[in-house]
């Protein structure tokens, strides 16, 4: 008798997580030779990404600007983001936890995972366990950590974070009223955390605002909305573990290794092993048909001594995806060896390497990843567009992501392509005043000048108590909505020109108009703006419903800021 085949396995492991405070920010005081009671931040981009706790205790937020984290603590030290600093830093603290459990695997810079059974049972229990770990974190590495442990990976990473252990069985009880935006601490990847963060926005807006809120929802319903990612989060926040669809069993590990001519000790010499190790190790790894879930990094030194650390890798199969991830982890690692973090104080030479594939699977048994999976046209439209940065310039390629703001123009946030920044405005922030929906489908590049007119053809005006002049009746413009508009763009002098005069198309009679909605931002500077908005919808020649658009005065004149469809 033949039996279905499970569309999914779900697992439940037990495990003890350590994690160091504010990492990001712990090693870069480090690396700068601050105290750590220091006030610091780490600033990437446009907004911090990691606060100390001295610097948080004087009013300094994640997600700040550097001005405002100045205004809140004139003496604070903004340093610069470096994951590879972040992954070398880390390598005393991963050293030090070998010295009480042996195989720690590092998630991610600042947090890492043990197997907790097996290691509380030599201990004696999990309480044992956790302070022997932050006992020899702190005498070994300098650094002061937290350990937690719990089943699932969620409920273990949040245990850590609040320095206590969770029952056997007790995880989803321990998770079920806590905040729903805890859910991006199981992602370890950035395009994990990402999808996540979309989720839990959908999820808030919804009025799901407890991991409890959000497991209380039939799995069918929670799939079938939001797929993948909707899964993942459902399984996770009732203390489960994700595991690959169909049951199945780890193929042989795959290895290769690097033996150099010359003892390796400068960092030029770590950057070519690194790259040609992880595309020796990618290569293999495609012409077998597998990939891995965790990589094993093995060195030995001219003294004889073996190095050794195990990193995660979730990272897909997009073409030179695995080889570039893998060539910063190892350089990282590598670099971290040879600066003499786990060698003692006299760090030797590296003599070889190897990397070793471990937690092998077919190609076809693999989990399907967070954000959607491989796809052959998303790697070709990658390489294009890599290649069209090689050819026009970094800046020159960009993607847009929406930031908080009040008008749609400030909502647009225009980033070089495959640049890691934080959004400069949060969404979720109140923007009072903030244009009414629906939002225009496109918005311009620059604001273009337009012309508002009443019955008698005069320009409509708007003082500063929203008093207008006259009813708008008709609207010219410098092109059609719509379409291509390169000419009236050169002609604005946002665009760099002086001196435009405007080249006005047929007038067109409104047929509906809404506003004017006020907009002063910045009243107190001298760099103030006082605008107000109004959508008009106009009719074309035939008499039918033709275009509308989100027109804004300003300084006496109209502009033509964005078109809906």
């Amino acid at each position: 008798m033949s039996r279905a085949k499970p569309s999914s396995v779900v697992a439940t492991t037990r495990r003890a997580v350590l994690w160091v405070p504010d990492w990001p920010v712990a090693a870069a005081m480090k690396e700068a030779g601050l105290k750590t009671d220091a006030p610091a931040a780490v600033l990437h981009g446009r907004g911090l990404v990691a606060v100390s706790a001295a610097a948080r205790s004087a009013g300094v937020r994640r997600g700040q600007t550097q001005r405002l984290a100045q205004r809140a603590c004139p003496d604070i030290a903004i340093l610069r983001h470096d994951e590879g600093r972040d992954s070398r830093e880390f390598e005393p603290v991963a050293a030090a936890a070998e010295q009480v459990v042996a195989g720690v695997e590092i998630s991610r810079p600042g947090l890492l995972m043990v197997p907790a059974e097996g290691a509380a049972r030599f201990h004696g229990s999990e309480e044992a366990l956790a302070e022997a770990l932050t006992g020899a974190v702190a005498e070994l590495s300098g650094y002061e950590c937290a350990v937690g442990a719990a089943d699932g990976i969620l409920a273990a990473v949040i245990a850590a974070r609040s320095v206590s252990i969770v029952p056997p069985g007790k995880s989803e009880e321990f998770l079920r009223g806590l905040p729903i935006q805890d859910l991006a601490l199981a992602a370890m990847e950035r395009r994990q955390r990402e999808s996540v963060e979309g989720l839990v926005d959908v999820l808030v807006r919804l009025g799901i605002v407890t991991l409890g809120d959000f497991t209380a929802l039939p799995r069918a319903d929670v799939v079938a909305r939001f797929g993948a990612v909707g899964r993942w989060g459902h399984l996770v926040a009732r203390g489960h573990d994700v595991r690959p669809p169909v049951v199945r069993r780890s193929l042989d590990d795959i290895s290769v290794g690097y033996l150099c001519e010359e003892p390796a000790e400068r960092v030029e010499q770590l950057t070519l092993i690194a790259a040609q190790a992880a595309k020796e190790l990618d290569e293999a790894l495609l012409a077998a048909g597998v990939r891995c879930g965790r990589v094993r990094i093995e060195a030995s030194t001219e003294r004889g001594d073996t190095l050794a650390r195990v990193w995660r890798t979730d990272v897909g199969v997009r073409t030179g995806a695995f080889a570039r991830h893998m060539t910063d982890r190892v350089r990282w690692q590598l670099e971290g060896w040879l600066s003499g973090t786990a060698q003692g104080p006299e760090p030797a030479p590296l003599t070889s390497l190897s990397l070793t594939a471990e937690d092998v699977v077919s190609l076809g048994d693999e989990q399907a990843y967070l954000w959607g999976g491989t796809s052959g046209t998303d790697s070709r439209a990658h390489r294009t567009v890599e290649r069209l940065q090689a050819l026009l310039g970094v800046e020159s390629v960009l993607s847009v992501a929406e930031q908080g703001g009040r008008s749609p123009r400030d909502r647009v946030l225009a980033l070089p392509w495959g640049q890691e920044t934080r959004q400069a405005r949060r969404v979720d922030h109140p923007w009072p005043g903030q244009i009414p929906d629906p939002p225009p489908a496109t918005v311009l590049p620059f604001a273009e000048p337009m012309e508002v007119l009443d019955a008698g053809g005069s320009p409509v005006a708007i003082d500063r108590r929203l008093g207008m002049s006259a009813s708008p009746t008709w609207v010219r413009l410098q092109a059609e909505p719509g379409q291509a508009r390169p000419a009236a763009t050169r002609r604005h002098p946002s665009a760099g020109n002086v001196g435009w005069e405007p080249t006005w198309g047929q007038a067109r009679p409104v047929d509906a108009w809404a506003g004017p909605w006020p907009m002063v931002e910045r009243w107190w500077s001298e760099d103030s703006s006082r605008r107000a908005f109004m959508q008009i919808a106009m009719r074309n020649a035939d008499g039918s419903a033709g275009p509308a658009v989100l027109a804004c005065f300003s300084a006496g004149q109209w502009w033509l800021e964005a078109i809906y469809d």
